[in-house]
């Protein structure tokens, strides 16, 4: 049985949270003393965390980034605020989803189902040529640079990856984001594709991903 730690300030939520969680066949903790709510992170023995950015006395963010210094366990954050600055900081910091209050509880299920397969997938260490590659924290490593891929660049290199030397279609890719993302349309992927290309060419890798004109893209 997965567990999953709540940390969520609002008795209420966190209660529906919890009840919706074990219904799902998750077992559940949740934190609601946040004094030295780092510490119970790190402490905890859980395989995903449900993490609300405004807490009492503390920034989720500022807990999700002491948390990325020790330990891998998959993070998704919460939050009743819905601007990108929030989204872009806690990817950047390390998360491994984010969801906006008042949340659908499936698209919520789903989502933490997504986060545990990603997370158990890739407790094997991945490699891209000589680059590390790490799905839990989002990042691609390769001597001291370290690059911070968000959650679709990530889905989007992770596909490439899996298929390497095949041509991915576009369509598969937005299949892949389909599921795990809101509605992601054509320029969307054009535009992570190439964040994805520039963050590869940074590091020393500008010719990893070739377009094929019709068909898709390949990663070399």
């Amino acid at each position: 049985m997965k567990r999953i730690l709540i940390l969520e300030d609002d008795a209420a939520l966190r209660s529906e949270l919890s009840v919706l969680l074990q219904n799902a066949g998750y077992a559940v903790q949740a934190v609601t003393d946040y004094t030295d709510a780092s510490a119970q992170l790190l402490e905890a023995s859980c395989d995903l965390i449900l993490l609300d950015i405004g807490l009492p006395g503390v920034n989720g963010q500022a807990l999700l980034q002491a948390l990325r210094r020790e330990r891998d366990t998959p993070v998704i954050m919460l939050t009743s605020r819905s601007g990108e600055l929030d989204e872009v900081l806690s990817m950047s910091c390390g998360a491994d989803d984010y969801i906006t209050k008042p949340y659908n509880p499936t698209i919520l299920l789903l989502r933490i189902s997504a986060v545990l397969k990603r997370s158990a997938r890739s407790t094997a260490a991945q490699t891209y040529r000589d680059a590390l590659v790490s799905t839990v924290r989002g990042t691609l490593t390769r001597g001291d640079r370290e690059e911070v891929l968000t959650k679709n660049e990530m889905l989007i290199f992770q596909l490439l990856l899996d298929r390497q030397g095949e041509i991915v279609t576009r369509d598969a890719l937005m299949t892949v984001l389909w599921d795990n993302d809101e509605f992601v349309n054509d320029n969307a992927l054009s535009v992570n594709i190439s964040r994805l290309r520039g963050k590869l060419s940074a590091l020393g890798l500008p010719d990893a991903i070739e377009t094929r004109k019709k068909q898709g893209y390949v990663l070399r």
